[in-house]
Order: C-alpha cells, then structure tokens, then sequence
C-alpha cells in the first residue's frame, strides 16, 4: 500500500554524527574522548530501546486488527 519509506536524513545524520564522533575520540582531552565513549554506548541503547518498543506496537497492533477481525464476525 505505501512504498517504501525515504531512510536519506536518517541515514546521513547517522554517519554525521558517526564521524564526529570519530573525530573526538581523536581529541587530546580525556574527558572529550570519555565523553565519546558515555555518547556511543548512549546512542545503542536508545536504538535498542526504540526496537524494542516498535516490536511491542506491532505485536499490539497484531492484536488489535485481530480483535477487530473477531468482533466483526
């Protein structure tokens, strides 16, 4: 029904910020590198979050068309 979904910005942000990234860990303070490390491991655990939760509202829209199939009958 829909076609497939335009990912360009998601995917360029991502790389953006992959390379700044990068290039901070370069950095001659320790902290900004730290700082590098506390980001990356923040940024994988909100995208795990946000499957997680995408998963769940699929299985609850699963669930819903199936109660609505049901009570149509």
């Amino acid at each position: 029904m829909f076609g497939k979904e335009d990912r360009t910005y998601d995917e360029l942000r991502d790389k953006s910020i992959k390379k700044w990234l990068e290039d901070m860990n370069q950095h001659k303070d320790v902290e900004v590198r730290g700082g590098v490390r506390v980001t990356t491991d923040y940024i994988a655990y909100l995208k795990r979050k946000i499957m997680m939760l995408e998963e769940k509202s699929a299985l609850k829209d699963k669930y819903l068309k199936k109660v609505k199939e049901d009570k149509h009958k």
